[in-house]
């Protein structure tokens, strides 16, 4: 009874703290960027291609699942414990690592999207745990649990906000202003629960799955640096020559560390 009343207690604080200090998250985006003088538009005549894989060499690592006793509600939906996802290697591919463009566009001049990116809250694990979304791009963070979540946005270089969504459903948008690989997302109510966000002002980024496969479609000629991140493994960085209507591959290898 103690521990229901004092979960009640935290969540009607938590509500007030939502309805008081959550407006400014909410607003419509901001205005579109102005583009430079010089800035150019990428002609999809000539653009090109790259894609590529990412592997993963050595033994996977295994851990035992999460154990979600400290809340019933997530309990409940994974009554063998919360797989752990931060190494996902299938086929031999790395799964859920971040490859995009670090470098080589110069002034080219990109439209922001007005089509959210969503991020959920379902079984008591971000979905999905790594993602990309543009600068001013508007971002949905949705809890789809029958529990509390708490989303604390911890960035570095984007301004850290943190907030309650007390009941299933709910659903509260921010626009994330500056470049950022990578921003982390965590629950202060479950330890656990991780994601990341690489936070970009540009289209060219992708998100490693069906056996560490991505792909970077519609850049123009040019010399980029090509990078991989990795949340537990790090980053490995690559250049690369596009001609005009040029296709390269460009492959990536991680190892167990």
């Amino acid at each position: 009874m103690v521990f229901n009343n004092l979960r009640l207690c935290a969540a009607v604080l938590t509500a007030a703290a939502v309805a008081a200090g959550c407006g400014r998250g909410n607003e419509g985006p901001p205005a579109a960027a102005t583009a430079r003088p010089d800035a150019k538009r990428v002609d999809p005549a000539t653009a090109g291609t790259v894609t590529g894989r990412v592997s993963f060499e050595g033994t996977v690592p295994q851990f035992p699942p999460i154990k979600l006793d400290s809340d019933p509600a997530c309990a409940a939906q994974h009554p063998n414990g919360l797989p752990v996802d931060t190494i996902v290697v299938n086929n031999g591919g790395l799964e859920n690592v971040f490859v995009y463009v670090k470098d080589g566009l110069g002034n080219y001049y990109f439209d922001t999207p007005t089509e959210p990116v969503t991020l959920d809250q379902k079984g008591c694990h971000y979905s999905p745990r790594v993602f990309g979304v543009r600068v001013g791009q508007p971002l949905v963070i949705v809890n789809s649990d029958p529990t509390m979540h708490n989303v604390h946005g911890a960035g570095n270089v984007n301004q850290q906000f943190n907030f309650g969504q007390v009941v299933q459903g709910v659903k509260n948008t921010r626009t994330l202003t500056a470049a950022e690989v990578m921003m982390p997302f965590r629950c202060n109510v479950h330890a656990w629960m991780t994601a990341y966000a690489g936070v970009l002002p540009h289209p060219y980024f992708a998100v490693t799955a069906s056996g560490g496969a991505f792909e970077l479609k519609d850049l123009p000629p040019g010399t980029y640096t090509i990078e991989a991140w990795h949340e537990k493994l790090g980053t490995s960085s690559q250049s690369v020559t596009l001609a005009e209507k040029d296709s390269k591959t460009v492959n990536f290898s991680f190892k167990a560390s």
